[in-house]
């Protein structure tokens, strides 16, 4: 689809009047706009661009931008518009050059007729705006940042739409009448319960900071709920708001996704500290990964034991009959709560107990003030994989595997190495594939640098050498994630360790923990100044949801490796095998030992061409078994190609190649893939299975 036209002026004043003047599409069109300068940017969508011009000009913020930019296109209707205006939304923030002045006006997108066709022709315009320099970076790489995927311009599901929705009623009816909320929303990992937290206290700052000249409810469709009301925006005029993070890691993040949003501030973001010693009240909390929050038990050090008896003194005195958790500093710190929970999360014996989430899950479900999100919305997997995993984990595994994973990407592997190289590749094909495991080695590198931390098979790696935004940082594709630096976290492929601290008694016929393999101080650690001890079977439920939280991070899939032989044959009727093309020989994925002929191809491949060259890396492994392809060559009848195995009769192509081209090439026997590592495997995996 093609035919749009961006059309670029200068805003000033006379925009308005000089659009009207210039074309009826201006004053009786449904097109979308970008008004920017060199530090903001913001997007709308309108039937009247000449008279939206003129608003915006009264608009103080609005007024000091100085470009402007109109979309337009013959086939255009609202439902697209309304679309594509929170598609570069979404994009521009992700993209964090321009600080996006948006309001949150919509928490949903509708479906409407030919939506995929539009969705390419919004591609388009984002490539034809990056020509503009209005985006730095294209889409693939705005789509791995920290700040794309927690951003509050997310289109929601309609679960996580309708808990916002409720829970806005809800907190102005609770304001209205003077009394304190508790509310809770739960969901499994990939429900996306932090987006809600992050999109709920951008639209209450939003409707706080709101005044007559501001956008919150322009370009509301009649089917959204309208939640800002001149009423409610001085209800929330200088309404403290924060975030509470348990999790160091998290925190970092969404404190530099608040610093990038518009009315947001990372100051917001606060750890349970922060909120203990605040000398004031907030009026409203939200608390991520609330089955985080601890008990006064596996503290850093002194000085954090220290800190937490000074607050729990301020907050409940000196006599207190039972020692605080954090909490109950929350609640004594706050006049409504809102708490994203899933208790199967918690994975430190310091972790709140069961009990105490429960207290706060029969209260909110009391007052009519609990919602579940169902929908899953990271793992691309047909069925509940979440409870999959979990049962597998548990004494209790199913019955037999599902009939299918696809397009989910799950493997068990023996060789440890050839996942590791499979995970290299995902790395080159897609970025965020990550190496992830459980503490069941200990963490020699934090004293030592020169140190490895964890030995297998002759393969070495460090622990994560940062505590926070760890899956972001250059040395993380060649290091381990530990629980405390993923959890929250999406990552494309999971490659999972599981270590020795998890094992298979034959005997016993049931998974065990080994506490002798399990290094975390913090893990195994009981409180007992708080009356509780934990044995290895207490703890066994910590290390079983730490690997079930581990084996949910992949959006594309996961990639697991056991060190255990008896836990592997145990998990080996749940999981796909590995196939023999993922099992080559250690160290082929290093350029320096692939086959020569492999290396020339390599060489043959365009320094400019970086995609292929990518292409090639992650089909490294493959060096040792297969004939290196010609770049660049062409098929019996002529057509070009990325790729070709002329032996195998294997041809890579462009994703656009026209439909009849392929057919040409098909026909004389040959296997026609696209330009992704995973076709080309199975192509070339069937070729070699035929030629046996």
């Amino acid at each position: 689809m093609t035919g749009f036209e961006v059309v670029r002026r200068p805003y000033t004043d006379a925009t308005g009047a000089e659009l009207e003047n210039t074309s009826l599409r201006f004053a009786n069109w449904p097109v979308v706009y970008v008004l920017n300068d060199d530090l903001q940017v913001y997007v709308g969508e309108t039937a009247n661009a000449a008279r939206r011009m003129r608003e915006h000009r009264r608009n103080p913020a609005k007024a000091r931008l100085d470009q402007l930019r109109i979309v337009l296109d013959d086939r255009f209707n609202k439902s697209v518009c309304l679309d594509l205006e929170a598609f570069l939304t979404r994009y521009f923030h992700g993209d964090g050059s321009l600080e996006v002045l948006n309001n949150i006006n919509r928490l949903t997108t509708h479906d409407y007729f030919d939506r995929d066709t539009y969705r390419n022709l919004f591609k388009e315009i984002f490539e034809e705006l990056r020509d503009h320099e209005l985006f730095t970076r294209p889409i693939p790489e705005i789509e791995k940042s920290e700040l794309f995927k927690y951003s509050p311009f997310k289109s929601l599901n309609r679960d996580q739409a309708a808990a916002i929705e409720e829970i806005v009623e809800g907190l102005f009816a609770d304001i209205e009448a003077r009394r304190m909320s508790s509310i809770v929303v739960e969901g499994a990992p990939g429900t996306g319960k932090t987006i809600v937290a992050v999109s709920l206290l951008k639209m209450l700052r939003d409707i706080g900071l709101s005044d007559a000249h501001s956008d919150v409810g322009e370009s509301v469709d009649e089917d959204e709920p309208r939640l800002a009301t001149a009423e409610r925006r001085q209800v929330l005029k200088g309404y403290r708001f924060g975030l509470v993070v348990p999790q160091q890691s998290l925190r970092a993040t969404l404190k530099h996704v608040f610093d990038k949003t518009h009315g947001l501030s990372g100051r917001m973001v606060l750890s349970p500290f922060d909120v203990g010693e605040a000398p004031e009240m907030y009026d409203l909390l939200v608390i991520d990964e609330s089955h985080r929050l601890k008990l006064r038990a596996g503290l850093a050090n002194g000085v954090q034991y220290d800190r937490y008896d000074a607050v729990s003194r301020d907050l409940f005195g000196s006599d207190a009959t039972i020692t605080p958790n954090q909490a109950d500093w929350i609640r004594a710190r706050s006049y409504h709560q809102v708490w994203l929970l899933d208790s199967e999360q918690s994975v430190l014996p310091s972790d709140i107990p069961m009990d105490v989430q429960l207290d706060i899950r029969d209260a909110a479900q009391k007052a009519g003030r609990y919602y579940e999100l169902r929908t899953q919305m990271r793992m691309r997997v047909g069925f509940d994989y979440v409870r999959y995993v979990r049962d597998v984990l548990s004494d209790r595994p199913p019955s037999s595997p599902p009939e299918t994973f696809a397009p989910y990407d799950v493997r068990l592997y023996d060789d440890f190495g050839a996942m590791v190289r499979a995970i290299r590749g995902k790395e080159a094909e897609h970025g965020l594939a990550r190496l992830v495991a459980g503490y069941a080695w200990p963490w020699r590198s934090k004293k030592d640098k020169s140190l490895d931390d964890i030995e297998i098979d002759g393969l070495s790696f460090k622990w994560n050498q940062t505590d926070t935004r760890w899956i972001e940082s250059g040395t993380s594709p060649d290091e381990v994630g530990s629980i405390h630096t993923v959890q929250g976290y999406d990552l494309n492929y999971a490659g999972v360790i599981i270590g020795p601290d998890l094992r298979f008694d034959p005997g016993a016929d049931r998974i065990v923990f080994d506490r002798a393999n399990y290094f975390d101080r913090k893990g195994k650690s009981s409180p007992r100044k708080l009356g509780i001890a934990y044995t290895d079977d207490d703890l066994l439920v910590f290390v079983r949801r730490i690997y079930a939280v581990l084996l949910t991070r992949g959006i594309r899939g996961t990639y697991i490796y056991v060190c255990d032989p008896a836990l592997r044959e145990r998990l080996r009727p749940y999981f796909p095998a590995a196939s023999v093309v993922d099992d080559v020989p250690s160290g082929a994925d290093d350029v320096g030992s692939l086959a020569p002929a492999w290396r020339a191809a390599l060489a043959d491949v365009p320094p400019a061409e970086r995609e292929l060259r990518d292409l090639l890396h992650a089909l490294a492994d493959l060096s040792a078994l297969v004939p290196a392809p010609t770049v660049h060559g062409r098929t019996p009848d002529g057509t070009r190609c990325l790729l070709t195995w002329p032996l195998h009769r294997v041809a890579v192509v462009r994703e656009h190649l026209a439909g009849g081209a392929r057919t040409q090439v098909t026909a004389p026997g040959w296997t026609v893939v696209g330009p992704g590592s995973e076709a080309i495997r199975e192509a070339l995996a069937e070729a070699m299975s035929r030629s046996r």
